[in-house]
């Protein structure tokens, strides 16, 4: 995609996550019908439909770019474009009707067609992404090449080096095996720093960083679709959006930080 090809994917982007950050306020307080629900993770109904609200706005003008979301895919995934699509990020929050969730949607493309790459998500690169929080009404952009934005103001990560000094958010996903490791962790981390957060939306955590609110944030376990979208709006504000995938599931272990903090956090959490 050119420039102005980009702008305009961003605009439609931006006008799929606000759709559904309507019906996100309008549902926060009322009544969810649960379609399944697990110890530490719960799916709605209205997950499935925010999705499709996404998938239409999104097809309606490009008909042809596949969809990868939380809630199933559309079109061939595997292709030059994608969309990757979190239609309710923080579902438990929201569930609870705490006010801490949000929409996320990038798009991608494919940059290689090796076909020695060693993680299917390996050949594809976000070259746009949009987080939404419709409760705090903050709209977070980002275009490959250019200034992460805030309401269309640029926004810039710290310049914090000291863990002493640094807020860090963590994430525990919803498997036994990431609570296991994420558990020890947070042991380390909560005498090193000077607080540790847990918000409960991993989108939200990665753009608090690009905007100068957390220092980094830690999980493992977390989903493609919850970070394609946060790590290229933190890389756009100055951070570094360090990722490992764990299996072939779009499942990965991420520090998210202002790019002068990671080599600590790795020494530490080991």
């Amino acid at each position: 995609m050119k420039t102005r090809e980009q702008k305009s994917a961003l605009q439609t982007a931006i006008k799929a996550a606000e759709s559904v950050g309507e019906v996100m306020r309008k549902n926060l307080r009322l009544p969810k019908r649960i379609n399944s629900a697990h110890r530490h993770d719960i799916k709605l109904e209205l997950d499935v439909r925010c999705q499709k609200l996404i998938e239409r706005t999104l097809r309606a003008a490009y008909p042809k770019i596949a969809v990868l979301g939380e809630e199933g895919t559309l079109g061939d995934i595997l292709t030059e474009q994608r969309w990757v699509v979190d239609p309710i990020d923080g579902t438990v929050n929201f569930t609870y009707g705490i006010p801490h969730a949000c929409v996320s949607i990038a798009l991608q493309k494919r940059v290689s067609t090796a076909k020695t790459d060693a993680h299917p998500d390996a050949p594809f690169q976000t070259i746009l992404g949009v987080v939404y929080d419709p409760f705090t009404n903050e709209l977070f952009t980002a275009i490959r090449g250019s200034a992460a934005k805030l309401n269309g103001r640029p926004i810039a990560v710290t310049e914090r080096t000291r863990l002493d000094e640094a807020i860090v958010s963590m994430g525990f996903a919803k498997t036994a095996a990431s609570l296991d490791q994420m558990l020890p962790e947070f042991n380390e981390l909560i005498h090193k720093v000077r607080k540790v957060r847990i918000m409960g939306a991993a989108a939200l955590a990665m753009v608090y960083v690009a905007a100068g609110r957390f220092d980094a944030y830690v999980e493992s376990g977390v989903r493609l679709w919850d970070i394609a979208a946060g790590g290229l709006i933190l890389e756009c504000a100055g951070g570094e959006f360090w990722n490992e995938p764990i299996g072939t599931d779009h499942t990965y272990r991420i520090i998210a930080n202002n790019g002068k903090i990671r080599q600590k956090l790795q020494l530490l959490l080991k």
